[in-house]
């Protein structure tokens, strides 16, 4: 059975968009209308590391069996969709056009899967024990979110690695790191089935690329427990978002390997916090699985390059754990170090822009 998903954002977005496709679903990437005009006429394009294989398999979308659209979000009626996937930057859900289009598909009461390290603010609220009126302040449009059942909306942990190549255009994407979306189910069982259902359309598709039937890596994974995707939070605080230092930033595998011990405190003390909400160890990732894997991720994360971008948002995860840990009367020096390093960085990159008085 075929099923129409769209996506809220066409370059993380477009990863799993790819998977969708390569399943047989149809798939709508809501995006700026320049960029949307591009993807219809030019399709997407994605690499993927293989195994064995010098080179990245490049995966078009034009090859695929699914079909694929794009649409400003002013153009979308999200009735017309049977699930609908959150791959934007937290920041850009308040974005004109983006704002109305979000309070649209919260009137229509579709399942939300959300592929973000920012979790929405419904997914939280089904957390029980948390104050998450005191959790909005991390966010940069709380807002967008009040419109949304909580059962409607789940997070999967964004765990791929991907980024758009400086010289390509807006249609292409690089998959660095190809590991898998970790879903935490949905309170209704025909939404939680509809997940399943995709996650094993993903695992059958194959690629056809001179006459041999390829496994493309980066597959959806659905879990029974809520708090799987926690599991990206330890994995954030000792890797991504120390990668932020006071006038430079530094790729994850320096963050992560400059310092090991330091760095498994501050991903233990993280993961003892995911545990106070609820999360098992089976939910979480023990260290060395994730040391192993940041050995290879030799750029800094996509937080350190827009802060050093000049951006005057980034998702705040770092500000949301800290608040999250100050409920159960918790406190580290590792973490405070890190929010304000990002709030400095902030700042710096907000007084810029003001305007200069004549």
């Amino acid at each position: 059975m075929t099923t129409s998903v769209l996506i809220l954002g066409a370059s993380y977005g477009s990863l799993l968009g790819t998977k969708l496709l390569m399943a047989g679903h149809a798939v709508t990437l809501a995006c700026t209308r320049p960029t949307a005009e591009l993807i219809r006429r030019e399709g997407t394009r994605v690499r993927f590391p293989l195994k064995g294989r010098a080179e990245p398999v490049t995966v078009d979308s034009r090859a695929l069996p699914g079909r694929l659209h794009a649409s400003a979000p002013a153009d979308i009626d999200p009735q017309a969709f049977g699930l609908v996937v959150f791959g934007m930057q937290e920041a850009q859900y308040g974005a004109p056009g983006v704002r109305e289009l979000m309070g649209r598909i919260a009137r229509a009461r579709k399942p939300c899967l959300a592929i973000m390290n920012m979790p929405p603010l419904p997914y939280l609220r089904r957390i029980s024990g948390l104050d998450t009126r005191a959790l909005e302040g991390c966010y940069a449009d709380p807002v967008v979110w009040e419109g949304f059942e909580p059962g409607l909306v789940t997070l999967a942990s964004p765990d791929p690695q991907a980024f758009r190549p400086a010289d390509e255009p807006k249609n292409v994407l690089q998959v660095g790191l190809p590991t898998n979306f970790k879903a935490a189910r949905f309170e209704d069982e025909a939404h939680h089935a509809l997940l399943r259902q995709l996650e094993g359309d993903i695992e059958r598709a194959r690629l056809e690329l001179d006459g041999e039937a390829l496994e493309i890596p980066v597959k959806l994974k659905v879990h029974d427990s809520l708090f799987v995707p926690l599991a990206k939070w330890p994995m954030l605080m000792a890797g991504n978002y120390r990668c932020i230092q006071r006038e430079r930033m530094i790729p994850i595998r320096d963050a992560v390997h400059g310092d090991a011990a330091r760095s498994r405190d501050v991903y233990d003390w993280v993961a003892a916090l995911c545990g106070r909400l609820g999360a098992s160890a089976e939910d979480l990732v023990p260290f060395e699985k994730y040391a192993q894997a940041a050995a290879a991720l030799g750029r800094p994360s996509s937080a350190a390059r827009a802060l050093f971008g000049g951006a005057q948002h980034i998702e705040r995860v770092d500000s949301l754990v800290r608040r999250i840990a100050r409920q159960f009367g918790l406190a580290s020096a590792e973490l405070e170090e890190i929010v304000a390093l990002v709030d400095e960085r902030l700042g710096r990159n907000r007084r810029a822009q003001e305007p200069v008085a004549a």
